[in-house]
């Protein structure tokens, strides 16, 4: 478990460990904010570059930032923009180019189909427009199959880039956040599988100095197993009282290892788009408190099962409806199937956080 059983924002306190569920486009898919109130959910996180596609970084803005906008009061967090520079730019490059100066988004609907460059300064810049709780700095996430030398060049982009990300930021916080809390500045740590560089990169982020540092690239290895020794080694790089985020983990295995490991933030779409596919999680009733299933509620067998879907969960869908009930609503396609599926999942992972905090 991490060293840190607390982490202060502006919009309150976060209990860590903690899972943040994806409202990449200010909105977690089928639930709103007394929904996930009610889940116990302590936070979000929100996507930049998606956000600039739709509604745009100028109207959000204008609207007082992201939290007034979906009426959300607790904290959130912005990712940058990096990880989509690899998912799009390096898997085609029709999408745009990566430079030393930033990234480029071409041919894609962004800001009524312009030209979208994300530099470190503009990034930072966005962030501040949405006015979250956690900013990013923006990296150069590397393709998971990328050799030494496209690893190498993606470090050195990744420091170069979080350096300027620190200085803007600085100015920000003097002429926009003047006699108010500062929103908390993330470095982000990449080097591929290589130990080296994920020592280099780490190295020359803490010399820079920020208030928390992620886990960047892919957390699977080229098996599509959790690639164990790069989490746990990156891990230890980074400081000790200081918040310790695994970007993109959300498995729930992995999540248990993640937080033996120190890691104290994780965020993931997994749960929701598990639920929305019919895939609910279920604690057992077995000594074990981390022991789970996976439950098919559009399995014929609960056709006729008037049991909840988890005797030891006390979200909205266990409490008020049975798994007869639910299996109905996906059968005729009914929107709420998904919501109580997507709330029954984020309940999950809410008791899994309150059970790995229980251990430390």
């Amino acid at each position: 478990m991490g060293l840190l059983t607390t982490l202060e924002t502006r919009h309150g306190r976060i209990d860590l460990p903690a899972f943040f569920p994806d409202a990449t486009r200010a909105v977690v898919r089928t639930l709103d904010a007394q929904d996930l109130e009610a889940c116990g959910v302590q936070g979000l996180i929100v996507n930049t570059f998606h956000l600039a596609y739709a509604p745009g970084i100028g109207l959000l803005k204008s609207q007082g930032g992201v939290h007034p906008f979906m009426s959300w009061k607790r904290p959130i967090i912005s990712d940058s923009g990096g990880f989509q520079a690899m998912s799009m730019v390096r898997e085609n490059a029709r999408y745009g180019r990566i430079s030393d100066r930033g990234i480029t988004f071409t041919n894609v609907d962004v800001q009524g189909g312009k030209k979208l460059k994300l530099t470190p300064e503009k990034c930072v810049q966005m962030q501040f427009d949405l006015r979250t709780d956690i900013v990013m700095c923006l990296d150069d996430c590397p393709s998971p199959d990328a050799g030494p030398e496209e690893v190498t060049a993606s470090v050195q982009r990744t420091v170069s880039w979080a350096r300027r990300c620190k200085d803007e930021f600085e100015r920000q916080c003097e002429i926009r956040e003047a006699g108010e809390r500062h929103p908390l500045l993330f470095g982000i740590i990449q080097g591929g599988y290589n130990m080296r560089m994920r020592w280099e990169s780490a190295e020359a982020l803490i010399e820079i100095g920020f208030d928390g540092y992620g886990f960047g690239g892919w957390p699977l290895d080229q098996e599509g197993e959790l690639a164990e020794s790069t989490l746990e080694y990156t891990a230890r790089l980074m400081p000790d009282g200081l918040p310790k985020y695994a970007l993109g983990v959300g498995n729930p295995d992995a999540v248990i290892r993640c937080a033996g490991w120190g890691y104290d933030l994780f965020d993931c779409v997994l749960p929701t788009r598990d639920a929305r596919h019919r895939r609910l999680y279920v604690f057992e009733p077995d000594q074990d408190p981390f022991a789970y299933s996976f439950l098919y509620i559009g399995d014929d067998r609960f056709k006729r099962d008037g049991r909840p879907v988890s005797e030891l969960c006390d979200c909205l869908c266990c409490a008020r409806y049975s798994r007869s009930y639910l299996h109905h609503l996906f059968e005729i396609g009914d929107a709420l199937a998904q919501r109580l599926a997507t709330i029954h999942n984020l309940r999950f992972y809410v008791q899994l956080m309150e059970r790995l905090r229980q251990l430390s």
